[in-house]
Formats: C-alpha cells, sequence, structure tokens
C-alpha cells in the first residue's frame, strides 16, 4: 500500500501541473460582490456627482503604492487594505457619520471590499463603494493624477 501512495501523490502533483490540463478552469476568477452589507455601491458618474454635492467626502484609495504610481482619482488619500483598521480610519475620518467613500482597481481586485467591511465593523455609517474602482474610472476617460 504504501507503493501505492507513494506513486500516487507525485503523479496527482504532475498533473496538476501539466499545460493544457486546467483542472482549476470551472472556478471564475476572484469577483467582488455587486453590494457590501453597511456601503451604498457607487458608479463613476454617481461618484463624481456625489463628490460634488457632498463637501468634505472623504475618498480613499485602498491600493497598494505601486497601483497608485500608475495613477489615482484626484483628492483621494491613500490607505492600502492592509493598513486599514479602526485606528487608521479614526485618523483620517473626523466622525462615524462623515461620508467616506473606498475604491481599488476594480471589480477583481478586492482590496477597497474589504477595506469596506472593515470601515462598517468599526462602526462607520456613511460608506460609499467605487466598485469599478480606477479601471471604471479609466474606462470612460474620467481625469486622474499620476505621482
Amino acid at each position: 500500500m504504501r507503493k501505492a501512495c507513494a506513486f500516487t501523490l507525485p503523479l496527482a502533483g504532475l498533473l496538476l501541473t501539466l499545460p493544457g490540463l486546467d483542472l482549476w478552469a470551472s472556478h471564475p476568477q476572484l469577483i467582488t460582490p455587486e453590494t457590501i452589507a453597511g456601503s451604498t455601491a457607487v458608479n463613476a458618474e454617481q461618484l463624481i456627482e456625489f463628490a460634488n454635492q457632498t463637501p468634505g467626502l472623504i475618498i480613499i484609495d485602498s491600493r497598494i503604492p505601486g497601483d497608485r504610481k500608475q495613477g489615482y482619482i484626484e483628492t483621494s488619500i491613500s490607505l492600502p487594505d492592509i493598513d486599514t483598521h479602526c485606528d487608521s480610519l479614526a485618523r483620517l475620518i473626523p466622525g462615524k457619520a462623515a461620508s467616506v467613500l473606498f475604491y481599488c482597481n476594480g471589480v477583481k481586485c478586492g482590496r477597497s471590499g474589504k477595506a469596506v467591511k472593515i470601515a462598517v465593523g468599526c462602526g462607520y455609517t456613511a460608506i460609499y463603494w467605487f466598485r469599478g474602482g480606477f479601471q471604471e474610472w479609466l474606462a470612460k476617460g474620467y481625469p486622474y493624477l499620476q505621482e
């Protein structure tokens, strides 16, 4: 029995690495949910309208610094998801009822979704999520800044 196990496990590992044999093809790529409880999802046009109507709106870029160097939405503050916690949010957001919007690279990114969930857990109540993120912003031709 040991010989069979010793042979079967390496063979299974080899099969998983063969080109063209994609055993994971049935699993779609990560796509963020359309909504997150405790937040309001917005698209690029809604973001612009909301920013124009909401003085003091805080826009948080949840991407890593390398992504931000490629460009970012004007007035956004860099706070990568890995650095997002109740204390870091409290330093940027004046109160739990202040309007704050999170974005990242887009629907396949997940960083802003993670940050939104953290903010909800910290008790913030006016949270907006730009799910389409910087990818949607660029696709629609809106202006952006670069470092």
